[in-house]
Order: C-alpha cells, then sequence, then structure tokens
C-alpha cells in the first residue's frame, strides 16, 4: 500500500495542473448530482410508483451518502485523477482497476452521444434552421475545445451550468411550496395542497412498484463521484473532498426529495405528461402552477444541463483514460499532456461516441444508438459495487499498517457489508423482475469482456515496460520477505 500523498506531490505525479478552485468543486459536486433525470426522467419514476416515489429517491440518496462516505475516505488519503479505479487496482488487483476504469469510461463516453442528441433537439426547436446534427456537432465540438484548456475552464464552464440549475431548483421549490401552502394565486386543474399525496393512496401501484423505482432512481445519482475525480486536481483535496461527501445528504435532500414531495402533492400522479419525455417534471409542474411558457422555461435548464453533463462526462473520461494510460492498462499515447496541462488524447477518444450518435442522427439511424444505451442501464451498480468491495479491503491493508484513517466510513465494516448486499440484492431483483432484464444482460456482457480483458492484462503484463514489471517483481519480493520475516519472529 502507497502512503498518502499530498497535493503538490500528486500535481507533480501525474503532470496536471491544479487550477480548479473551492467554488469551481463545490458547483462539480452539486453539478455532479443533478442531471436531467431529475427534470424529465422524475416524471416516469412518479407515473409508476405514485406519491411513494420520494421514498425510492430517499433510499436511493441513502445508498449514494454511504457509497460517497466510502469514496471519500479513501480519496482524502490518496486524491487521484482515476479514483476508484486506482484504488481498486491497488486494494483488489490490476484487473479489478483496469474493468472498473474501463466500464465507467464506455459508460459515460456513449452518455455523451446521447447529452448531445438532447441538446441538439431542443435548439432545433427553438431554431429550426439548422439540423439537429448540426447542433450536436456544434455542441461537442464547443465542449472538446473547453476540455483543451486548462481544467480552471472546465471548471468555471461548470460553475455557471451548476449555478442555472441549482437556481432553477430553488425557484421550483419555492413556487411549489407557496402552491402546497395555498399560497400560489395563478395555480389552475387542482394544483395547490396537499390533496394528491393520499387521494388515492400513497402507494397505488403497491410496494413492489416501489422497489421498482428505486432501481431506476439508482441511475440518476450516478455523477455524484465526479468531485473526487476533479480534486485531484485542485490546491487542497483532502479538504474538497471532505466537504463534498459531507455536503452530499442535503443536496439529495434538497434536489431531489423536496422536488419529488413537492410535485407528488400538486400533480396527479397518473397525468400521462409526466411519463413524455418531452415534458418531464417540471414543466408538468408549473403549467399546472399557470407559469407561463413553462415548457421553454424548462427547456432551457435542462439544456444546461445536458451541457454541463456533456461537459463533466468529457473530463471523467479524459481523465480516466490518462489514469489507465499511467498504470499501463490504456495505449501509452491516452497520457500524453498538452501545454495547457490537458490530457488531449483522452479528450479526443473520449468524445468519438459522441461523435458517431452525430453520423447516426444525420443518417436518421439514432435509433441504433439505443442498443449502445443499454450498456449502460446497470454500470452505476457496478461502480458502487466495486468501491465499496475496494474500500472494504483496502480498509483493511490500512489498519493493518497501522495507517492513520480521519475521514472513515461509519459503523465499518457492517454498513459496508449491507451496501454490498443491498447492491447484489439489486441485480438480483432486477433480473427476477425483469423490466431491466435487457439493461442487465448488455451492461453484463460488456462488463464480462472487460474483466477478461483485465486478467489478460494483468497475465500477459499488456502495457507494462520491462522496468515496470521489474520494479513491481521486486515490490512483491520484498512484501513476501518481510512477510515471512514476522512468521517467524
Amino acid at each position: 500500500m502507497t502512503a498518502p500523498l499530498n497535493a503538490s506531490e500528486q500535481s507533480s505525479a501525474n503532470g496536471l495542473n491544479n487550477g480548479l478552485q473551492s467554488r469551481h468543486l463545490t458547483m462539480i459536486s452539486i453539478a455532479g448530482v443533478i442531471g436531467g433525470s431529475l427534470f424529465i426522467g422524475s416524471g416516469s419514476v412518479i407515473y409508476s410508483a405514485g406519491p411513494a416515489a420520494v421514498l425510492a429517491y430517499a433510499f436511493g440518496g441513502l445508498l449514494i451518502l454511504l457509497i460517497m462516505r466510502m469514496l471519500g475516505e479513501m480519496a482524502v488519503l490518496n486524491p487521484d485523477s482515476g479514483s476508484f479505479s486506482t484504488y481498486a487496482d491497488r486494494a483488489i488487483g490490476r484487473w479489478a482497476g483496469f474493468t472498473i476504469g474501463w466500464l465507467y469510461w464506455c459508460s459515460w463516453a456513449l452518455l455523451m452521444g446521447w447529452e448531445a442528441y438532447v441538446a441538439g433537439k431542443i435548439l432545433n426547436s427553438w431554431f429550426p434552421f439548422i439540423p439537429i446534427w448540426g447542433y450536436m456537432l456544434l455542441v461537442i465540438v464547443s465542449l472538446v475545445l473547453v476540455n483543451l484548456q486548462n481544467v480552471k475552464n472546465y471548471g468555471e464552464f461548470e460553475f455557471w451550468f451548476a449555478l442555472i440549475k441549482v437556481i432553477a431548483i430553488v425557484i421550483f421549490l419555492v413556487i411549489g411550496s407557496l402552491a402546497v401552502m395555498h399560497l400560489w394565486p395563478w395555480s389552475q386543474a387542482g394544483a395547490v395542497g396537499m390533496t394528491h399525496l393520499t387521494a388515492e393512496g400513497f402507494m397505488p401501484n403497491g410496494f413492489s412498484a416501489v422497489i421498482t423505482a428505486l432501481l431506476g432512481v439508482m441511475f440518476a445519482y450516478i455523477g455524484a463521484e465526479i468531485v473526487t475525480v476533479a480534486a485531484a486536481e485542485s490546491k487542497n483535496p483532502a479538504r474538497e473532498i471532505r466537504k463534498a461527501s459531507n455536503s452530499v445528504v442535503w443536496r439529495i435532500m434538497l434536489f431531489y426529495v423536496g422536488s419529488m414531495f413537492v410535485t407528488v402533492c400538486l400533480i396527479p400522479h397518473d397525468n400521462p405528461l409526466l411519463k413524455d419525455a418531452t415534458w418531464g417534471t417540471y414543466s408538468v409542474t408549473l403549467t399546472a402552477l399557470g407559469v407561463p411558457e413553462a415548457k421553454h422555461i424548462v427547456n432551457f435548464v435542462v439544456l444546461t444541463s445536458v451541457c454541463s453533463c456533456f461537459n463533466s462526462a468529457l473530463y471523467t473520461c479524459s481523465r480516466m483514460l490518462f489514469s489507465l494510460a499511467k498504470r499501463g492498462d490504456a495505449p501509452k499515447s491516452f497520457a500524453g499532456i498538452n501545454r495547457n496541462g490537458s490530457p488531449w488524447m483522452g479528450v479526443l477518444i473520449s468524445s468519438l461516441f459522441a461523435l458517431l450518435a452525430t453520423v447516426l442522427t444525420a443518417t436518421d439511424s439514432m435509433n441504433v444508438y439505443d442498443i449502445f444505451m443499454l450498456a449502460t442501464g446497470t454500470a452505476a451498480l457496478y461502480v458502487y459495487l466495486t468501491i465499496a468491495c475496494t474500500q472494504l479491503q483496502m480498509r483493511k491493508k490500512l489498519e493493518a499498517e497501522g495507517t492513520q484513517i480521519d475521514f472513515k466510513m461509519w459503523l465499518f465494516p457492517w454498513l459496508t457489508y449491507l451496501v454490498i448486499f443491498f447492491i447484489i440484492g439489486a441485480l438480483i431483483t432486477m433480473l427476477i423482475e425483469g423490466t431491466y432484464f435487457k439493461e442487465v444482460t448488455y451492461t453484463s456482457l460488456l462488463a464480462l469482456c472487460i474483466v477478461i480483458l483485465g486478467i489478460c492484462a494483468q497475465k500477459f503484463n499488456w502495457g507494462k515496460t520491462a522496468d515496470q514489471i521489474d520494479t513491481e517483481n521486486k515490490s512483491t519480493e520484498n512484501t513476501a520477505a518481510k512477510t515471512s520475516t514476522n512468521i517467524s519472529a
């Protein structure tokens, strides 16, 4: 187990800049939690689970709180641009770091194509003289250029993207709360008070619908971990990771649980517009509250949200490729850094799926991309499961070595075991329930292929130079010698 690195050592070790400021990381941690699914995808969750969707978001938020605490424990000690992939490499084995790093990269790289498509559709609906694929190309090129600059530029864009989302949510919560308290005068169609919370029962479709919704909710939270990647390029990574890990609970409670509670109080859960992807939760609610042009206002917020998601995905993918390349688990060229301190090859390679989505859109074949998107379905659960297993192994190693741990996971190891059992149970439930069978199948096949490649990479030392192999062998021999000496003593 390597000793913890301080900020300056970490920066010089990986060659990346530490240009992200505290305000950037604060907003990045917020932006990571708020995705387009909050504004649009949450409607289908409410439609299927009813008002009890609030419980699904609350339980999902609790899982993320525990995951972030585990990840924070590891990241505070060793901030790294590879985050949980690097920690899995050290605690479990090279195959684990390889597997989760590439699976995570695949899921985010694929998601970028979809985010660009949504942005293109919104812009085309406002200004139809340019085709959707033209707007997609504009978004992709613009954000690629941002990520090729100093990391401070990425932080600045995320700061303003996140600020727009936060302001929009706060306004929604204020207006919705006034309507719940009968203080909003322009409500329409009975969108006032808490009548709809229990009008048809809190769980109109039963508890099983809530469990199914919970499985979908967990995917909405993916992105909370991005701050642990970004913090490696700040001046005080440990402090920023602590702040982000400690504040995740109020962000989830306010943004997700608060928004869902207001919505289920004011809107009937069986409103068909809730499951219409062209509307979404916020648009339906604000329209019922008499807000003029609510759909276009929310579409503007969604546009900033998907651009923010694309920007963060591109940043995270490029850093993950950089980390994999530095460890010999990706082509060495992927670790190339330009004069701005940006891993330029990682940025360009990570944008390929988005460009593929543009080509498919231009040829009216975007439905093909839906097949690719199925592979991202359960990637979040695999990432969370890996984080929990890694923290379990790493904590045991650190305690055996006598390493001082200041930022700890609560009730170790019992809460860690609980998270592991819960995630495995969720995957089994998905297979039994059947709703997400295709997603599980596609993602499992993708994960299996990456695992096989990872094991082969470890066995045959793919990507490792002769010097690296010799160093690792000597390190293993020294460790074995120390162990033998201790046993003899």
